[in-house]
């Protein structure tokens, strides 16, 4: 179900609070958006990222931050869903760093799942991808990707 105005709020806050403090290398900032447990999921685009529990998210984000020396996220389309204390969020996502003297740009696909503790949204799990480049528009399936 569309989430209501007020949760949609909510969930953006807590994303743009994710993106803002990732943007400024805040680590406490960002890990105070997850739920800090054992249950907390962040998938991201590299091949060995996933990472369960928040001290392996600790871990990924200290790599992520040590190998660039910028980067940001802007968060594009979106859509919310959301039942009792939980939402779910799809989001085109575009990230931006700079890593090895090298400009990044990297489009991608996020879907997130937020739990609400208290009168907080924070998020559960995190899945960050990026659309096969090997395979073409009107294609479900591709050999090569």
């Amino acid at each position: 179900m569309k989430a209501n105005a007020e949760i949609e709020a909510g969930v953006m806050a807590t994303l743009n609070k994710f993106s803002k403090t990732y943007e400024q290398r805040d680590m406490e900032g960002v890990l105070s958006v997850l739920i800090p447990n054992s249950d907390v999921i962040v998938i991201g685009t590299g091949q060995d990222e996933k990472r369960i529990g928040i001290d392996a998210v600790r871990l990924q984000l200290e790599r992520d931050l040590s190998q660039t020396d910028v980067v940001s996220m802007e968060i594009l389309q979106h859509m919310i869903s959301a039942a009792g204390k939980v939402a779910w969020m799809t989001a085109d996502i575009v990230v931006r760093a700079m890593a090895g003297g090298q400009e990044i740009y990297l489009p991608t696909r996020l879907t997130v799942v937020l739990e609400q503790r208290e009168k907080r949204w924070l998020i559960a799990q995190w899945h960050m991808s990026v659309p096969s480049a090997g395979q073409n528009e009107g294609e479900s399936f591709s050999a090569s990707g």
